[in-house]
């Protein structure tokens, strides 16, 4: 019986291990072994020996420089693992944007039946395996482990610096996102960036610099479209894949989807000012999706959190050429105030999250803009994204 170790003892694991009798955890929380509810071993990760094990699963998450990586010596990405019973399926990739094109993608096409998962809902060991197709939020780290799972339709959203502490740098980033297309065959299709065009590749490339490009190349109408701003790209990108695979450009479907939390949600206060919840703008990209929707008014932003070491100078430079004052907040608010302070650009360093709320309210006019979008990872005082931007709705509801 093959022996397999399973590293992390995580949501996707843990959905591995129902698949795979006799495995074990291997988890760097664990400090004494102990069996699960359901009778799994989970064990300290010094207690992994390559000598006892035939093949190691790690979870996603897991950098290539933890020392369970290091040990490994028959290391499989989970995407490997299912390669061989897996639906037709459609990775989603990128920076930002790809948990909504998968979400839209999936509402466009689950009368065909698909099933979403990977990066966000069900690990691939949950989905069924009996789906027509199997539509798969895919990161980085994924793919990074990934030597022989490929997709048969790879859609990769712009690439922009993100989880360099991971990668080691952008260049190592950007190849993992591209990795796939290494092993895309003739027949399978990938749409990316016009700036990735050179990458090699059997699969047919379809490239685009803008909306217009995606929407110009597959008949679709932009204006029959009702998103904006970056949620537009997403759609276009959903409604690609429902035209490659049934010749389908269904308007009304995609108009009815409901846009998730947390992603550009826009409420008004008790005196009818503009609030924006931007929360998942996690990284400088995503911020400046943000600010290029709202740059024709004055915008009052809130930053700050763990920037995750990413060059900030180019947001900085774009901040520079609109009407914006910053509100710092977070573990990196020193450094963004040196850097406001160094391109003149107006800023308060706030207490906290609470603080940067209570000084816009007090200056916030009707024609102007407050947006949370911090460029930044909430871990450093919140428990996620989600929560921090519960806490701004929480608190600009009870704006008096």
């Amino acid at each position: 019986m093959q022996r397999v170790s399973l590293f992390g003892y995580g949501k996707t694991t843990k959905a591995i291990a129902h698949k795979i009798p006799n495995c074990v955890f291997y988890d760097d929380k664990v400090s004494k072994p102990f069996k699960d509810e359901h009778g799994f071993r989970v064990k300290p990760s010094s207690e992994f020996d390559p000598k006892y094990s035939d093949l190691e699963i790690p979870s996603p998450g897991i950098p290539p420089s933890n020392p369970l990586i290091q040990k490994a010596k028959n290391l499989m990405s989970e995407y490997d693992y299912f390669a061989a019973t897996q639906a037709l399926t459609i990775w989603i990739s990128g920076t930002n944007g790809k948990t909504t094109t998968t979400q839209m993608m999936q509402h466009l096409l689950k009368e065909r039946g698909s099933q979403e998962g990977g990066n966000i809902g069900m690990p691939l060991a949950s989905l069924n395996p009996h789906a027509n197709i199997w539509i798969l939020e895919t990161s980085s780290f994924t793919m990074h482990y990934t030597n022989i799972a490929k997709p048969n339709i790879y859609v990769l959203l712009p690439l922009s610096p993100d989880h360099l502490t991971w990668h080691g740098d952008m260049d190592a980033y950007i190849q993992a996102k591209l990795k796939p297309l290494s092993m895309m065959k003739e027949g399978d299709i990938a749409i990316i960036p016009h700036a990735n065009k050179d990458v090699k590749t059997d699969a047919h490339l379809i490239t685009y610099k803008s909306e217009e490009d995606i929407a110009n190349y597959f008949g679709i109408d932009m204006h029959k479209i009702n998103f904006k701003g970056a949620f537009l790209a997403d759609a276009l990108l959903a409604m690609a894949a429902d035209k490659i695979l049934f010749d389908s450009v269904n308007y009304e479907q995609i108009n009815s989807f409901v846009l998730d939390p947390h992603r550009q949600e826009e409420m008004r206060d008790i005196h009818g000012r503009l609030w924006v919840n931007d929360t998942k703008a996690t990284n400088i990209d995503a911020t400046f999706a943000a600010l290029n929707r709202y740059k024709d008014s004055s915008i009052h932003l809130i930053l700050g959190g763990d920037d995750k070491g990413v060059d900030l100078n180019e947001l900085f430079v774009y901040l520079q050429d609109i009407k914006v004052t910053i509100y710092n907040i977070g573990s990196n608010k020193e450094r963004l105030s040196s850097l406001a302070l160094e391109y003149k650009v107006p800023f308060l360093k706030c207490l906290n999250l609470q603080d940067a709320i209570v000084q816009i309210s007090a200056v916030l006019q009707k024609d102007e803009v407050a947006l949370l979008s911090p460029a930044a990872a909430s871990l450093d005082e919140f428990s996620s994204y989600a929560q921090r931007g519960d806490e701004f709705k929480e608190a600009v509801s009870i704006i008096s």
